[in-house]
């Protein structure tokens, strides 16, 4: 390659080269050196340098000019934000790019083109040297343009990617960040396209958007061009690969989720005025995801290589934001650009802070949530950029979709709401930089919500909802520095997949209890006995739903796994290596009738509370095979995703033999306790359970103390019961007296200890009477963790070394 002022090929450029090439050229440059050695690909190309910009200037006869239009300017007044923005970017146009440096443009373009082809088509994308920083980075602050081919087209890319650096946008980033805007330059990067228009594409970040839990690769895709993505045009689908048991060689995609995927992006028909377009997805295409499993666990791979280069050449952790795109025409994955992640990575971790609704009203629009937080105000419908300059600082930002053109107003926002986009839009991107909560992807929040009506953003789950009203709400805040634990350990009840990175972050010992009931009502909503037999149900209305729910997966019985095995491993990975105890289905017959095609298999009981249920459903025929598909989830979240820590646990065990048969029921399903390290605890919160603690010990490796059943079975009463409420109390001496030799005889046996109930949450004096009894795990509502984690320690100290 000839010697050359303003071009620098990737193969030369290093990440050191920022000030020469900026963030993003940089970034491709020292991936393209070091990790396509690796068998990572990053399409070939070349940066036009930072030095090439002033050039332009200088030619141009126009710094002077720009430096006077730029000279005092409010970036609070839209309207005079956007007249002198044009003005700057319109000398820029005027002044064009210098012959100079167009003859080394275009001798780059050349030698690309010897590489892939005659006129091959080639992404145009700007690179502001102090663009991509570690603690500021907005998305898009500058042009992109996609499927140029020849000199005209490439010439006029560039002169507009050079004007971009006075967008509305960008102007305004810089002097949030008090950057003078005569001492950033921008570099121009141009690298051969992948044909993203024939398959998909995508974001990609190195730990979850949401909660900054670093121990997954969170993965969005759409089909085409990831314009439409990053512009919050589309839902995309979602991925979720755990990082520990991958890099052991698993196969851990601990969650998936398909997103609508309406549009996607193609190249134009020729016409060099129309690069791209977008089309309709089909129907069938839409409910099928973008990527196949192999694909998604490498580009996990890739992410999981590029991270921990970063990571080494930094010295410290660098979780990374990147962007990919597969080759409709090769099959092949590529990587197109990453660059540090730049809101979870810079939180603070010693400060738990937690937003807490104090009341809820009518929920008006559901999406996906961003920013974990609560927000209130007037909402603003915002048709397009024009009606910008009439919204007030305060109010809630109602959109179809935003784009870069609207964060000088974005960052006035209370909260922000969008009909389209997925958690890694836009919208979701700024409003993560700006601290404040969204919902995006809520459909037809744009019609529903009216401009003027008070309304509640709550994004404290993965769920985003709009309430009516302005709600009360606060702000709990805990310092984890010095914090002891405990010697008993505190764990917590878990029943939401969806709060499981979030929760992680309380100080804990594992997971006491997660409820498989909580998945299956609100993932699966199908009784498994219908997916296994759906010739048994009878309503075409009940198979229709049997049939939307479960297209696109292999078969029905796999949906349920599948489904299953997602939501407990997110609780599993959420908590590795941490043990995590799982309570297999424990629904009464009542609750599994109300299941999508449940009254076909459920009989009807007087007292569900004490009927078929538990450990007595498992080896019956008539649940025998839906048992099957429990323990077939379970198999897969161990064997396959390598989460060895989940524990199970048999629910509602009357005696012995049921114990027997269970646990022969599930070594046929490929569970054998002891077998890879298999623990199978058991619920005591029978009677019978403590009278023979020490035969159940020679059968599971633990005990739970259920104490809600235990009390009510202890009491004699119907822990449902309005009229017997005030009798049932955990605390009375003869239900404290059954948790006493539960705890002794698990002690005896050698056999683990815990307790599951309400009862320590709800009362301190329980806890600490567990406590004194020499019980190893207390396991809690997360509410309740870090109280009761005081309240222990103080009686441990008081108890002092035993």
């Amino acid at each position: 390659m000839p010697e050359t002022n303003y071009i620098r090929w990737f193969s030369e450029t290093t990440i050191d080269d920022v000030p020469l090439v900026g963030g993003k050229n940089a970034s491709l440059g020292e991936m393209y050196r070091e990790l396509t050695g690796q068998g990572i690909k990053i399409p070939n190309g070349f940066s036009i340098t930072a030095e090439a910009y002033w050039k332009l200037l200088e030619a141009g006869g126009i710094l002077e000019k720009l430096e006077k239009v730029m000279e005092g300017l409010d970036t609070s007044d839209v309207a005079e934000l956007a007249k002198r923005g044009k003005a700057a970017r319109d000398l820029i146009l005027e002044a064009g790019v210098p012959d100079v440096l167009w003859q080394e443009i275009k001798g780059a373009y050349d030698e690309l083109c010897e590489e892939y082809g005659e006129e091959t088509d080639v992404a145009v994308r700007s690179s502001a040297t102090a663009e991509d920083l570690p603690t500021a980075s907005f998305a898009g602050q500058q042009e992109t343009y996609l499927n140029i081919r020849g000199y005209p087209a490439l010439k006029d890319a560039c002169v507009r990617c050079f004007a971009s650096l006075f967008t509305d946008r960008a102007i305004s980033y810089r002097v949030t960040h008090e950057f003078d805007h005569f001492k950033v330059a921008l570099s121009i990067g141009v690298m051969k396209m992948v044909r993203s228009d024939l398959a998909a594409s995508g974001v990609i970040f190195t730990l979850d958007t949401e909660t900054g839990f670093p121990d997954v690769v969170f993965i969005t895709g759409s089909y085409g061009l990831g314009e439409n993505i990053v512009q919050g045009q589309v839902n995309p689908d979602e991925f979720y690969v755990f990082k520990p048991t991958f890099r052991e060689g698993y196969r851990p995609i601990i969650r998936k989720k398909v997103g609508s995927k309406e549009i996607k992006m193609i190249y134009g028909r020729g016409d060099s005025k129309v690069l791209t377009r977008n089309v309709d997805v089909p129907e069938v295409e839409k409910m099928r995801f973008c990527l196949s499993d192999d694909e998604v666990l490498k580009l996990a791979e890739y992410a999981i290589a590029i991270e921990d280069h970063y990571s080494k050449k930094s010295g410290k952790a660098r979780p990374m934001d990147i962007e990919w795109a597969k080759d409709g025409t090769t099959g092949e994955l590529f990587i197109v650009q990453a660059r540090p992640e730049t809101v979870q990575s810079q939180r603070r971790r010693d400060v738990l802070e937690t937003y807490v609704l104090d009341e809820k009203a009518e929920v008006l629009v559901r999406g996906s949530s961003v920013g974990d937080k609560i927000a209130a105000g007037k909402a603003h419908v915002v048709p397009d950029i024009s009606v910008l300059p009439s919204f007030k600082p305060g109010e809630v930002l109602i959109a179809d979709t935003t784009t870069p053109d609207w964060e000088p107003v974005m960052k006035t926002a209370a909260a922000i709401v969008t009909n389209k986009g997925g958690r890694t839009c836009h919208a979701a991107i700024v409003s993560r930089e700006l601290g404040i909560p969204a919902v995006v992807g809520a459909g037809d929040a744009t019609e529903i919500l009216g401009t003027g009506k008070e309304i509640t953003v709550s994004c404290t789950g993965e769920e985003g909802l709009v309430y009516a009203g302005i709600l009360p709400f606060h702000v709990d805040t805990l310092s984890l520095k010095d914090l002891e634990r405990p010697k008993t350990e505190v764990m917590m009840n878990l029943a939401n997949p969806e709060e499981a990175f979030s929760f992680s972050m309380i100080p804990n010992d594992g997971i006491g209890l997660a409820r498989l009931e909580f998945i299956i009502n609100s993932y699966i909503k199908i009784h498994p006995m219908a997916l296994v037999h759906p010739e048994k149900v009878a309503d075409k209305k009940v198979l229709e739903e049997l049939e939307n729910l479960t297209g696109g997966f292999a078969s029905k019985e796999a949906y349920f796994v599948e489904k299953l095995a997602e939501g407990v491993s997110t609780i599993a990975a959420a908590f590795y290596p941490k043990p995590v105890v799982v309570r297999m289905s424990d629904f009464k017959t009542n609750e599994y009738a109300n299941l999508i095609g449940g009254s076909y298999f459920e009989m009807e009981e007087s007292n569900p509370m004490i009927g078929f249920r538990g450990a007595s459903r498992y080896f019956d025929e008539r649940y025998r095979e839906g048992f099957a598909l429990e323990c077939r989830a379970m198999k897969k979240v161990r064997d396959e995703m390598g989460l060895t820590n989940l524990i199970l646990m048999i629910p509602f065990c009357r005696t012995l033999e049921e114990g027997r048969k269970v646990l022969a029921e599930m070594e046929k399903n490929g569970l054998v306790r002891g077998e890879n390290g298999l623990q199978v605890y058991v619920m005591c919160e029978i009677p019978n359970n403590v009278l023979l603690i020490d035969e159940f010990s020679e059968l599971f490796d633990g005990f739970s103390i259920g104490s809600n059943d235990l009390t009510q079975l202890t009491l004699g009463v119907d822990r449902d019961s309005e009229l017997l409420a005030a009798e049932f109390d955990e605390r009375d001496p003869g239900v404290m007296r059954m948790v006493s030799l539960a705890v002794q005889g698990a002690k005896r046996n050698g056999r683990h200890s815990g307790l599951c109930g309400q009862a320590p949450s709800d009362y301190p004096e329980f806890a600490e009477f567990l406590v004194k009894e020499g019980i190893d795990s207390i396991s809690l509502n997360p509410d309740s963790v870090m109280k009761i984690t005081l309240k222990v320690l103080e009686t441990e100290k008081e108890l002092g070394p035993r």
